[in-house]
């Protein structure tokens, strides 16, 4: 792998469907294919286009284009060798070449929630054409903004477009052979006896489907502009996936082949593909060479519309220029690209018919706590303030015993609430968009369900959640589970059990008292509101709470180290682990600490946890330390939470030493974490976590929606 570039590209559709693979175009994870379909967004993702395989004969060699992995550790063909350029905006372009040819390939895959004809718009999105191609201007897109249960009517669509374009000195042929599957996109596939594919050969497409032990697959079909297709099965076997390898998990991989496409290219001639899901449809528009740059366009205009950018057209030219020179981004730039990033997120849930946010590509779901941290950077910074309602309001409303999700079921059943922080955090965030948009109608509506929580914790809810009566403190206890962010169980044994009183829980108990001191005085004087005289007793009765938990934080103290304990345990044993969780105390909207204690406390952090790419989870001093994160599952997920660098949490100490440090300088470079974002893992994203040890290798998930979002919450302050 010296000589392959892996770092990594994604492309996202706004349902749960991506695309994904490397620089060099060799796949080395399970994860990279051209289309992965969400066939229930955003769940079900499922592989159907691997890639194509292309050559290119000219009049004296044939030129083998792809790059592969083989179980032998070959690399074979070498197409890497002939990689001239990659660039990535707007969309991934790899040109290949010699002396007397070129060949440039482009991807794009559009945006998924396609609304229905006659229905009208949501608000601030553009009109659609059924099925249609997108014009500019005239998008079959809708953005999951305005999404609500009761939103009229949309379809799904999950496709990827591919187009080559060919110049050189003579007439060459393109040979691109299909290369599919139908697996999970978190296992590989392998040659069964009853697994079969079938194949129906139309003009100028074809439809393929999966048939295993009379079982169907997800059906599919591919169109193309011009050439001539050969039916050819045929299965390559032994593809090697060195990630995987990496990773401790299984790592080979068959792929299947129904046949290839020839292509007769005179220089300048271009050839687009459009692989979609489901059977063909007489109402599909003709596809053509320009249906590709619509598209593209449609793109920049729906991110156009969605953020607010004027002059799309024009910057998104200046984007292109930028990202193939050796210069660095102007700020604008930058901040069009993280904006852009954060969209990558945001997507539509069939089963609670709104919208939500994938933690992490290639493998996270969408899970409650991970959104609400990330929604104030992925939706107040850029001011989606819609997105944010919605967000809210579909936690809210499954809000159970006074705990909010932390993950939905993919069909039919109870959402998953194994968290005991996610209540607490969407009273955080609810916070956090009612001083944004001072949208007190919305709290009205959601104020039985913080009702309902403060309910659900003093009188006590699942895995023993409880306001402790002597001192107000947040207890739970609950064997063989993980309740707070650091979740990691090994052997069905918690890695950091965290039992009896977390910390930052109880700093978040603390906030949410004093919002809801502070709503129940708003609403006490709301015209709305009918039993005002009651609103008044319960935001005396939330201060009252809250000046006790505010003194009974002080259990945390610990002074000999100068920082806060990280839990005091059931048996009322103190942990003096140092972990960023002191931080996460000191950061959020109302805090209980003093002036010293949090400058001591940040000092401490900045020796000891702090790196340019976030903090520790634990103190490199500290015995369980575990500085690298590699290996199989286990040993990964013992050093997940002990020592790895998570690049989420740099948002909680910037806001602690702003509130601790006013005027000082912030002791944090940026650039290290830029150049992270624009060069390395996954081009145009932040990894979910690097290596405590220097020099903190990216690990992880390559693109990570807190770290995103946390990012943008604060760069533009700096």
């Amino acid at each position: 792998m010296v000589d392959l570039d892996t770092r990594e590209w994604l492309l996202t559709n706004g349902l749960g469907s991506f695309a994904s693979g490397t620089v060099s175009d060799i796949r080395t994870r399970s994860y990279h294919g051209w289309l992965f379909a969400a066939t229930n967004p955003p769940s079900g993702r499922t592989l159907l286009l691997s890639h194509l395989e292309a050559s290119l004969e000219l009049s004296d060699r044939v030129v083998a284009l792809g790059t592969n992995f083989w179980g032998s550790c070959q690399i074979e063909p070498k197409g890497y060798e002939l990689l001239r350029l990659f660039d990535l905006n707007p969309v991934p372009k790899w040109i290949w070449g010699e002396d007397d040819w070129q060949l440039t390939r482009r991807l794009v895959m559009p945006y998924g929630l396609v609304r229905q004809r006659g229905l009208g718009g949501f608000p601030h999105e553009r009109l659609p054409n059924p099925e249609g191609v997108e014009k500019v201007g005239q998008s079959t897109e809708a953005s999951p903004d305005s999404l609500t249960p009761t939103s009229p009517p949309f379809h799904f669509c999950h496709r990827m477009l591919v187009q080559y374009r060919y110049e050189g000195t003579q007439t060459a042929i393109l040979k691109l052979r299909l290369l599919i599957g139908d697996r999970d996109f978190h296992h590989q596939q392998k040659v069964i006896p009853e697994l079969q594919f079938s194949q129906l050969l139309g003009q100028q497409q074809v439809c393929l489907q999966a048939i295993s032990s009379h079982n169907f697959g997800t059906p599919w079909h591919l169109r193309w502009t011009q050439g001539n297709y050969q039916p050819d099965p045929f299965w390559y076997l032994d593809y090697k996936l060195p990630e995987e390898t990496l990773r401790g998990l299984g790592d080979r991989e068959d792929l299947y082949s129904p046949g290839y496409l020839t292509v007769t290219l005179s220089p300048g001639d271009a050839v687009t593909m459009d692989a979609r899901v489901g059977f063909p449809n007489e109402l599909e528009t003709p596809l053509t060479c320009e249906t590709f740059t619509e598209l593209v366009e449609a793109e920049q205009q729906r991110l156009s519309q969605v953020f607010g950018w004027e002059n799309w057209q024009s910057e998104a030219k200046e984007d292109n220029t930028l990202i193939s020179s050796s210069s660095s981004p102007t700020p604008s730039h930058l901040w069009r690209r993280l904006l852009q990033a954060a969209d990558q997120f945001i997507v539509y849930r069939a089963s609670i018919a709104g919208p939500s946010v994938i933690a992490g590509y290639h493998w996270f779901n969408d899970w409650g706590r991970d959104t609400l941290i990330a929604l104030p950077g992925l939706t107040l910074t850029p001011q989606r303030f819609e997105l944010a309602k919605g967000l809210l309001q579909t936690f809210g409303r499954y809000c159970s015993h006074g705990l909010i999700p932390n993950a939905f079921p993919d069909a039919d059943g109870e959402p998953f609430y194994n968290s005991i922080d996610a209540a607490l955090w969407w009273i955080e965030t609810l916070g956090l968009y009612l001083e944004a948009t001072q949208d007190w109608q919305f709290l009205v509506e959601q104020y039985p369900v913080v009702q309902q929580i403060y309910k659900a914790f003093i009188g006590g809810t699942r895995y023993n959640i409880q306001a402790d009566v002597t001192d107000g403190l947040v207890s739970w206890y609950a064997p063989a589970v993980a309740l707070t962010w650091m979740d990691a169980v090994v052997d069905g044994q918690p890695v950091t059990p965290r039992r009896g009183k977390p910390v930052e829980i109880n700093a978040l108990w603390y906030s949410a008292l004093c919002w809801a001191s502070r709503w129940a005085e708003i609403l006490s004087e709301h015209e709305a509101m009918v039993d005002r005289g009651r609103l008044a007793k319960q935001a005396l009765r939330y201060t009252e709470l809250a000046q006790q938990v505010k003194a009974s934080m002080q259990q945390y103290w610990n002074p000999q180290l100068g920082y806060l304990y990280d839990v005091i345990e059931p048996d009322d044993l103190r942990n003096s682990q140092i972990r960023p969780n002191a931080v996460l105390a000191l950061s959020l909207s109302h805090c209980a600490f003093s002036q010293q204690q949090g400058q001591k406390i940040l000092a401490l952090a900045c020796s000891c946890l702090l790196t340019p790419y976030g903090l520790r989870s634990l103190a490199p001093t500290d015995p369980e330390y575990i500085g690298k994160y590699k290996g199989n599952p286990e040993k990964r997920d013992r050093a997940y939470h002990q020592g790895t660098v998570w690049s989420w949490l740099i948002g909680p100490f910037i806001r602690g030493w702003e509130r601790f440090y006013p005027g000082l300088p912030l002791p944090f470079d940026w650039q290290p974490l830029l150049k992270h974002f624009l060069s390395d893992a996954c081009l145009g994203s932040i990894s979910e976590i690097f290596e405590g040890d220097q020099p903190h290798t990216p690990r992880g998930a390559v693109a990570q929606a807190w770290s995103v979002a946390e990012v943008i919450r604060h760069l533009k302050n700096y």
